[in-house]
């Protein structure tokens, strides 16, 4: 049975400018040029390009005439207006009042505009394996197969793929039934492609291929060529010790054999990054300067160029009001059209200058906040932070400070860096005072950098170093310091003498 009642509701919903703008934060400097041309492609009222200051001054001030959103004229005798349901035609008219996010320091005029632009070129490693395919005598069969095995070779120079399942993939894909045999024979001829280690199915098997290339045989590379074949996992977990006693090495052969090995190159695909491979460049959206003891922060906006609202449209809008009760039906869908085109152009121009003031406020609260550090460079200088304390300093949400944070680069004198990484907990030294976990990791980085690479410092080490400078902390957490460095336990630092 149906029943009517009355239910409150507290319901907390975004706006379609708030939902633009959380997205233009969360858009690097890179990639805001792209969207600022998506959407003057798309919206006919947004321009590009800079005001004209000359136009007269109240061109318009006599004139104020409103609409509903349905175009039906608004009797002028009524008092209020509601803001959801009425526009006022004066806000889609140009003034000469210049928005202050575009009279920053940084400001130049239209001849010294200079647009950064990265850009790629070169030929990628495929191209430049299937260029050494077309040099070999292969029927078009062979050719097929051969092709398709590049196909499946990685950006780092390794098959991605066993022998058994490229089998399977000719059958179905391309109905070529081949052998074991066969696919074999043509992956041998891919690895004899340059660079050495193309085409391997592991790191064994790569370096198997470039020490086998490798002339004049000294002794030295046919040891290292037997170290690879019969104790490649001992090498790798550095077992020096059994490998000696195995092959009766004496130190110098294996210090040798050794040296030979760390001379190949376990990616062999990445050896063409200079000119066969894309590369990616880091646009910085602050720039950020020391003068005199003094921080200098810059806003990166040279790939936002200057937008304004159509002059056509908004004559249109002029046009029509003017007409006042001489509006038909199709004049009423072209003014919807037209109010529809200025209000998307007006929330998208406030939004990219909201934009603008939030990573200045927020880049702004950070230099404040660490201080000591942009003006020396030192990490131990870091101070701990987090969203919640910068939040707190600008009067922003804690998801706005993480948009702004996990995608913005600033370029400091001390190197260019992604903006979160100045954020990090704390933790309290023997002494009750707060440090952050970037000083401690920063310890562990020199401690390591200096160690005796023969007797490498162990975890529990590294804990009691860090306790006699009174930080006391846990050896799990060490390692787990150590990870985030990315660097390896002591055993697999060793090296021979």
């Amino acid at each position: 049975m149906l029943k009517q009642r009355l239910q409150q509701k507290l319901l907390q919903k975004l706006s379609p400018q708030q939902i633009q703008l959380m997205k233009l934060l969360q858009v690097p400097t890179i990639m805001l040029e792209q969207r600022i041309k998506q959407e003057l492609e798309e919206n006919p009222a947004l321009e590009e390009g800079r005001d004209d200051a000359e136009e007269v001054e109240d061109q318009y001030d006599d004139f104020e005439e409103t609409y509903d959103e349905a175009g039906n004229e608004v009797e002028p005798e009524e008092p209020e207006r509601n803001q959801d349901d009425e526009f006022d035609l004066s806000d889609y008219i140009d003034d000469d009042e210049i928005p202050a996010y575009r009279l920053n320091a940084q400001n130049t005029s239209a001849d010294d505009e200079r647009k950064e632009v990265p850009f790629v070129s070169g030929f990628s490693f495929q191209e430049f394996l299937q260029s050494q395919l077309g040099l070999r005598k292969l029927n078009e069969r062979e050719l097929l197969i051969a092709t398709h095995i590049l196909g499946n070779i990685d950006d780092s120079g390794y098959l991605q793929r066993d022998i058994h399942s490229l089998i399977d993939d000719l059958a179905f894909n391309q109905n070529i039934q081949s052998s074991f045999k066969e696919v074999l024979g043509l992956l041998r001829v891919i690895q004899e492609f340059d660079p050495p280690g193309v085409g391997a199915r592991d790191l064994q098997e790569c370096l198997l291929l470039q020490i086998r290339r490798k002339t004049p045989k000294t002794p030295a590379i046919a040891n290292a060529t037997l170290l690879l074949e019969k104790n490649f996992n001992d090498f790798t977990k550095k077992h020096f010790d059994k490998i000696q006693k195995k092959h009766n090495f004496s130190d110098d052969e294996l210090r040798e054999a050794i040296d030979e090995i760390l001379k190949l190159n376990p990616k062999p695909g990445n050896s063409l990054s200079d000119s066969g491979k894309t590369s990616q460049y880091i646009v910085p959206d602050f720039f950020v300067m020391v003068s005199d003891g003094e921080i200098e922060l810059s806003l990166n906006s040279r790939n936002a160029p200057d937008l304004r609202i159509s002059r056509t449209y908004s004559e249109m809008i002029e046009t029509m009001a003017e007409a006042k009760g001489k509006v038909d039906a199709r004049q009423k869908e072209a003014l919807m059209f037209v109010k529809q085109k200025l209000d998307s152009a007006k929330w998208f121009i406030d939004a990219i200058r909201q934009r603008q003031n939030t990573l200045l406020v927020t880049m702004e609260a950070i230099l404040k906040y660490q201080k000591e550090y942009f003006l020396t460079g030192d990490e131990t200088a870091l101070r701990p932070m987090i969203l919640k304390d910068i939040a707190d300093i600008v009067k922003l949400d804690i998801s706005t400070i993480s948009r702004v944070a996990n995608s913005k680069y600033v370029q400091t004198p001390y190197g260019t860096f992604l903006l979160k990484t100045f954020f990090s907990e704390s933790l309290q030294t023997e002494s009750g005072e707060e440090v952050s976990t970037r000083e401690v990791k920063k310890i562990l980085q020199d401690c390591v950098d200096d160690e005796d690479k023969t007797k490498p410092v162990t975890d529990e080490e590294l804990a009691a170093i860090l306790k006699d400078r009174g930080y006391n902390i846990a050896r799990r957490t060490v390692a787990k310091y150590r990870e985030q460095l990315d660097i390896p336990v002591a055993r697999l630092r060793k090296e021979l003498n």
